[in-house]
């Protein structure tokens, strides 16, 4: 697990990155569930990327403007055996300074008492208005009290700016020890894909399949799913976010399952295998999925730095509307297809995200009119798909869709990291290459 040091460079890279603003970052609170029940915790990305403390409530300060004792200030739930006794152990004051590196630390409820002086002689304040609630109140009452006292100091946080794109500029370009934990989460999430795959056989219920994965999660020591596992069998595969999982897995159809891993320090997999129920696939099963599986290798290919996310994306739907035509599903020819947009019946959504402490993680995709560049240590999933049904309509000059072909849903996911070219890898690593994709592998 990443410790306390990591954390520590993490803060010193934002410190760099702040000038002289002061940034305001609180954690995630409880989210009721039902009645008084919570959902089970978890902390907010941003807030755990800075302190690795996985408590509610809490609220980071960086203060660059402030001497080095007391530049990073955690305010905390303070130790209460009362509540402990009901909801678990608190790190409180005392854990916070000698278990997270904090300089300096207070009980939350001092938080409103000392805030303003703490942010006073800041050139800015760096909190996301709209998220917070609790907090944010209090961070515009004491930055209007500057600005109403600045004509008789001279002195005010004249700014009030999002430390979003700070904070995830950084958390883009992943370090050694994150890639490592990344590794970890497709390890499990590879692993959990395999027994998946072992297991159906036709008859059985798509719950059960999801029971099979996260229970390997939890016996790996994984926090749980990174997400709400996709578990489809035959046309609920082309519902590209289908979670009811609770239909029986029939003899003929194919299987996709979009499911991976979350740690304890919330790095996650992200898999996405796509199998006949059967161990057989049919003919147009067949013709889908190795075109989606070349166009997934040469999207994979089109990983490395010095390109783009967007490249990768063209790469795979290039191959895809050529296979298409090929195969009679589209009519015209590929440029023109693709400057219409006439292939998005069959594949409507883009080919992969930025994956770390966020299934979806954080980070620009452009810059402007500029794709963001990929750089050694940002990790992408490539994930190109086909979905063939009725629920769209087939845009106007295009064939309509055959009966044999309804009812195909394929996607084909990996996680993958930019790299430099050294002797283990040139341009990028399959993070999740232990989860089979292959044709052959798919059957039995």
């Amino acid at each position: 697990m990443i410790d306390q040091h990591f954390h520590a460079e993490r803060r010193q890279r934002l410190f760099d990155l702040l000038g002289g603003a002061a940034a305001v970052i609180p954690a995630a609170p409880l989210v009721t569930h039902h009645a008084d029940c919570e959902w089970p915790f978890r902390q907010n990305s941003d807030f755990w990327y800075l302190t690795g403390f996985d408590e509610p409530d809490a609220v980071a300060l960086l203060l660059p403007h402030r001497p080095e004792a007391e530049r990073y200030v955690l305010f905390v739930q303070p130790r209460e055996p009362g509540a402990e006794v009901w909801t678990g152990r608190r790190w409180g004051v005392e854990g916070a300074l000698e278990h997270f590196g904090a300089d300096v630390a207070h009980p939350l409820e001092d938080l409103p008492e000392l805030l303003p002086q703490y942010l006073e002689g800041a050139e800015g304040i760096a909190f996301r208005v709209g998220h917070h609630p609790t907090v944010e109140p209090l961070v515009l009452k004491a930055w209007a009290a500057q600005l109403e006292r600045q004509p008789r100091t001279g002195s005010a946080a004249l700014a009030l700016v999002a430390p979003c794109p700070l904070i995830h500029r950084l958390r883009l370009q992943k370090t050694p020890a994150e890639l490592d934990r990344l590794r970890e989460a497709c390890r499990i999430s590879a692993e959990a894909h395999e027994l998946a795959r072992q297991a159906t056989v036709p008859g059985m219920g798509e719950r059960q399949i999801q029971a099979l994965i996260e229970q390997h999660f939890l016996a790996s020591d994984a926090r749980g799913p990174a997400y709400s596992s996709i578990v489809a069998g035959g046309d609920n595969a082309c519902v590209l976010h289908y979670i009811a999982n609770s239909s029986v897995l029939r003899d003929g159809d194919l299987l996709l399952i979009d499911a991976g891993c979350s740690l304890s320090d919330y790095y996650n997999g992200d898999i996405t295998r796509t199998f006949p129920v059967n161990g057989r696939f049919s003919g147009e099963q067949r013709a889908l999925y190795e075109l989606v599986l070349e166009a997934q290798k040469a999207a994979i290919q089109a990983v490395s730095p010095g390109g783009t996310a967007e490249h990768v994306h063209n790469t795979a739907l290039r191959v895809m509307v050529e296979g298409l035509l090929e195969l009679g599903l589209l009519s015209g020819d590929a440029e023109g297809v693709i400057e219409q947009g006439a292939y998005r019946h069959l594949y409507m959504h883009r080919t992969g995200h930025w994956l770390g402490l966020d299934v979806h993680d954080v980070g620009a995709y452009r810059l402007g009119e500029h794709p963001v560049t990929l750089n050694p240590g940002m990790v992408l999933t490539v994930e190109p798909g086909l979905y063939v049904s009725d629920r769209l309509p087939v845009p106007e000059g295009q064939p309509a869709i055959d009966d044999r072909w309804k009812g195909i849903g394929i996607r084909i996911e990996d996680d993958v990291a930019v790299r430099a070219c050294d002797e283990m890898a040139c341009g990028h690593e399959v993070l999740t290459a232990a989860a089979l994709k292959e044709t052959a592998d798919m059957e039995r």
